[in-house]
């Protein structure tokens, strides 16, 4: 990245500003803008997150704030109510109450004589999906939003419940938001009244995964501030990316097909990261393209930014399997529309293990003769090299060889390629079935495989088949009736060259990336009435889009930090071939980090583990377990806080302590100890 001093608006930034609510609260923002704007107004741009601007996201934050206010505008970075140094308690994500403060936060904003009243917001996860969701709420003075990683679908596309399955990201993220959310403010800014703020986080929270676990299905909880449900409530222009390693590849296609405003999508290679930070790389200059857009549409400069194509993505090529990379392979490649008028489905017939050759016509799909069914079903060791739903890519967080994975599946392969393949879009998989049990799921994976034999996964989709008809009103299966189930894998842009073959495995478990069903399930797939259809992208287009290329990645310097102590990363599976448990952990510690200008040090460490004891569909747990540090002089904080999650065949178990502590003091303690009735799950 290329660290830039020299911007056309000499900036001065504001530390602490406090933002009052009607109901008395007050927030805490940061703030970056242009000198002259005490004299000349200009437009504000929010970012609006709990993940506490002092401290946790301090350094980040120095990289594109100040850049952005350095080419004339006000960026205003907000701690949500009941973190940082806001007033308040966090006590979920994306409620009614945290929308209205956005509502209110931007009507400040406009109403400052630093600001010309137009406003905007932008924000990558959290505040990609505040962003999306106040814009669904038409405040007088938004202009536009930039998202990044987002989803317009809490319910089925977030890390809750993928096709009606529950995630183990449900209990990871709960996890990290039962630490974030009870740290305390910092006293060099909020004074003798931090411990008071603190006490009434510790006091006032709960385990995020409780109510999480009470909305097994998609109900009015999830439908609040889904975008999905009315997409045209949305009236403001909107730049959406993602990467396709991300867990949230889908929701930018999504938003290019239903809205009916301004709007460009960006798809890259990466992980869960800001496109100028993106990895795997290439990182791109995305923040020259955030102030193009934001110089149109709340400057009004006649730049040329709707020019060019709708969608711009990266058509990854083929890698051998990898838990991490550097750099991903491909091209950029530019889209006029979507749906786009270059890509049509390509419909395969599934034989007994073969994915066969396309299907031209309806008539040919019905002349494929039905063979006698294939059955499988799987062991739990299914999904440990399966990655994370969302690769953060710290620790390496990618699939691995699917190889080990495809032991315990039902597999399909092509014939080698004659010709280059790609596709670009959702891979979807129709299934002709049958279960032995009454709750099921189904994982479908599309994998390159190479002429070596090694597997790299391409994309993959999970269907709780009690979800067949409805995820709002699910209905048991009935042992031995077919059924015809459509597994919609998530979207991906790869191109799969000569010689390799296209193979779709099929798994009645994925642990532990899903919670696996109560029992084990005895799967059966009629091959012949089942297919496999791939979203194809002709190569060599003479009708092709050709993206303008984009500069280097940006950003102003970041503020300096200092590691005291080391870092640890780890991801490892183990088994015990005596007690036949199997085990996967993660450890995330970013060690202690001195913040210079603040003078505060951090810490922060993230501890996951996932187990389960041979064939025992009720013996899986998943422990989320996270330590939070904060140091200047004698004034030593930190929380400790540990999820467990466990289940029989009828409930969920939750086990959660949270603990602060002053020093060596333990000054706060609490557990949870409480149980959720399992729904068709």
């Amino acid at each position: 990245m290329r660290f830039v001093t020299n911007l056309p608006y000499a900036t001065k930034e504001e530390e602490h500003v406090v933002i009052p609510m009607s109901d008395g609260v007050e927030l805490s923002a940061r703030i970056w803008r242009p000198t002259s704007s005490d004299s000349e107004p200009v437009p504000a741009v929010l970012e609006y997150i709990p993940y506490r601007k002092r401290d946790l996201t301090a350094v980040r934050d120095s990289i594109h704030h100040p850049y952005i206010a350095g080419h004339g505008y006000a960026c205003v970075r907000v701690d949500i109510r009941g973190t940082g140094e806001s007033e308040g308690v966090l006590e979920d994500e994306y409620l009614e109450q945290e929308q209205r403060d956005a509502e209110e936060i931007l009507a400040w904003l406009a109403e400052q004589p630093w600001c010309d009243g137009s406003t905007g917001m932008m924000g990558i996860s959290w505040g990609a999906f505040a962003a999306l969701q106040v814009a669904a709420r038409q405040p007088p003075s938004l202009r536009g939003i930039v998202i990044a990683s987002f989803t317009d679908d809490r319910h089925a596309d977030d890390m809750h419940y993928m096709g009606g399955a529950l995630l183990s990201d449900n209990l990871a993220e709960a996890g990290t938001m039962f630490a974030y959310g009870t740290c305390p403010p910092d006293p060099a800014v909020v004074g003798e009244r931090w411990r008071e703020m603190w006490h009434e986080r510790l006091e006032h929270t709960r385990p995020w995964v409780l109510e999480w676990l009470r909305h097994q299905r998609r109900d009015d909880y999830w439908r609040h501030a889904s975008v999905c449900e009315n997409y045209q409530a949305v009236r403001c222009p909107v730049l959406a990316s993602s990467g396709w390693a991300d867990g949230y590849s889908n929701a930018v296609t999504r938003l290019l097909g239903h809205l009916d405003v301004p709007r460009k999508g960006l798809i890259g290679p990466w992980s869960h990261k800001f496109p100028h930070l993106g990895e795997p790389g290439p990182a791109i200059g995305y923040l020259q393209e955030v102030v193009r857009w934001w110089d149109h549409w709340l400057k009004g400069v006649d730049n040329g930014v709707m020019d060019g194509p709708m969608l711009q993505t990266w058509m990854q090529e083929s890698v051998p399997p990898s838990t991490s990379y550097e750099e991903r392979p491909g091209r950029w490649i530019g889209e006029p529309a979507w749906p786009s008028p270059h890509v049509h489905d390509v419909t395969h017939p599934l034989t007994p293990h073969r994915v066969g050759p396309p299907l031209d016509s309806a008539e040919q799909r019905e002349g494929v003769p039905e063979s006698e069914p294939m059955t499988v079903q799987s062991p739990l060791s299914v999904g440990q090299f399966a990655g994370k739903w969302a690769s953060y890519n710290a620790p390496p967080d990618l699939p691995y060889d699917q190889r080990e994975e495809d032991g315990g599946s039902l597999v399909f392969d092509s014939d080698p390629l004659t010709e280059p393949l790609e596709i670009l879009g959702s891979p979807t998989v129709e299934l002709d079935l049958s279960v032995s049990e009454p709750i099921g799921m189904v994982a479908a994976r599309l994998s390159d495989l190479s002429p070596d034999g090694r597997a790299t996964r391409v994309s993959y989709g999970i269907l709780n088949l009690t979800r067949l008809d409805s995820t709002s009103e699910p209905a048991p299966l009935e042992p031995g009736r077919r059924y015809r189930a459509t597994v919609q894998l998530n979207g991906v842009g790869q191109a799969f060259p000569p010689g390799h073959r296209i193979r779709l495995s099929l798994s009645t478990s994925y642990w532990p990336l899903a919670w696996p069903p109560p029992r084990p399930v005895l799967l059966s797939v009629y091959a012949g009435s089942s297919t496999l259809t791939l979203p194809v992208r002709p190569t060599g287009d003479p009708g092709e889009m050709r993206p303008s290329p984009f500069g280097e990645p940006e950003g102003t310097p970041p503020l300096a930090s200092t590691q005291l102590t080391p870092r640890e990363e780890r991801w490892d599976v183990k088994r015990d071939l005596v007690g036949y448990q199997a085990e996967l952990e993660i450890v995330k510690d970013r060690g202690m980090v001195r913040i210079e200008d603040a003078g505060l040090d951090v810490g922060l460490r993230a501890h996951e583990r996932y187990t389960a004891v041979a064939e025992d569909f009720t013996s899986v747990s998943g422990e989320s377990a996270w330590t939070m540090r904060f140091r200047r002089g004698d004034w030593d904080v930190r929380v400790e806080t540990r999820t467990r999650l466990t289940s029989d065949e009828a409930e969920f178990f939750v086990d959660a302590t949270l603990d602060g502590y002053e020093g060596d003091k333990r000054v706060f303690s609490r557990t949870w100890n409480e149980r959720v009735p399992r729904d068709l799950l």
